[in-house]
């Protein structure tokens, strides 16, 4: 009796965001943090549904990627809404998943995302990369932000805020529901595995390499403010420590890609958070077409080859990335709307 009401209460919630999804376009804003922090200051964009219908056009779209369709900086709906924080992976960026964030907008949500400093696209400092435990500030930060600034705290639930990460963007997620990093664990981890991705990483950008470096990370990064979280093909599981993991108690919808060749090891990434974390609080899923890379957006029909004759080493983000994106895509706008929900 009580799945048959959990799906009538669905049927009817997903009914009524249809109904809201026909009338609102998606509104676009540049979204500027000024804070205490001015060493780190964050920059990325905030989409929101408008009912406005003019000047409808294509945004943050290039002859690679398609961008959405979007106002830029029309009139919010009023109304408070439920709010969605994304975190892009390595060297990415807040457009990454500006697909997603235009699907959550048409049905009711708000969706915020920034820059990280020191591991996005344009801002690759490595001391910035270092300091690994500014990534979950980054996202508390922009919770702390639109929840006192006059403007859009009116428009924002407070309580239902969530939060999504792609890749390092699912470590920072992780580590916002409560995961605490563990040096001696990760340092015997990359002992007996030196090859796997992260410890590359963890290598690469000196992380905990110092008693204060190490005892920052291990701090606890969590933020009880978000209800929910989705992880995208996420990586550093092993650096959490196990009885961390198995605190959680907040739900998670963990998305592991399995398709393609990839340096993510889903044994020891996403499979391995479902196992960790109490099963009642993991929603698992493992599209067989998914591949890491469709957790970006939805390349133009020509972008593989502008990517082939000018940046061959990065054409492969576009493999399969139109059609079959899109796809993937359907399935992965879905999982987010029924767990955030």
């Amino acid at each position: 009796m009580k799945n048959i009401l959990h799906i009538a209460a669905l049927t009817l919630a997903l009914t009524a965001n249809s109904v809201l999804a026909q009338e609102v376009r998606t509104g676009l804003s540049d979204l500027k943090i000024s804070d205490a922090r001015s060493d780190r200051p964050l920059e990325g964009f905030i989409w929101y549904p408008t009912k406005e219908t003019a000047r409808l056009k294509a945004h943050q779209s290039n002859g690679v990627w398609q961008g959405i369709q979007a106002i830029e900086d029309a009139e919010p709906l009023t109304g408070k809404r439920p709010f969605v924080v994304l975190s892009h992976g390595m060297y990415g960026n807040a457009r990454n998943q500006n697909w997603l964030a235009d699907a959550l907008v048409q049905h009711g949500f708000v969706v915020a995302a920034i820059h990280h400093p020191g591991t996005s696209s344009w801002m690759r400092d490595p001391d910035q990369a270092r300091q690994m435990w500014d990534r979950p500030g980054d996202i508390s930060r922009v919770i702390d932000h639109v929840l006192t600034d006059p403007t859009i705290s009116t428009h924002i639930d407070p309580e239902r805020i969530y939060m999504a990460g792609h890749s390092l963007g699912g470590m920072t997620a992780v580590a916002l529901a409560g995961g605490r990093f563990d040096a001696p664990k990760m340092d015997a981890f990359c002992a007996a595995r030196p090859r796997e991705m992260v410890c590359g990483l963890l290598d690469l950008w000196k992380i905990a390499k110092t008693p204060e470096d190490a005892k920052a990370m291990q701090a606890d990064l969590s933020d009880p403010r978000i209800k929910g979280f989705a992880m995208f093909d996420l990586g550093a599981t092993q650096t959490f420590s196990t009885a961390s993991l198995n605190a959680i108690a907040r739900p998670l919808l963990v998305i592991g890609a399995p398709k393609g060749e990839s340096d993510v090891n889903l044994d020891v990434e996403s499979r391995a958070l479902r196992a960790a974390v109490p099963a009642e609080f993991v929603t698992y899923m493992e599209p067989e077409n998914l591949s890491h890379f469709d957790f970006l957006g939805v390349c133009k029909p020509g972008g593989l080859a502008i990517l082939q004759a000018e940046e061959p080493e990065d054409a492969f983000i576009c493999a399969d990335g139109v059609e079959e994106r899109m796809a993937d895509q359907a399935i992965v706008i879905e999982a987010v709307l029924a767990a955030f929900q």
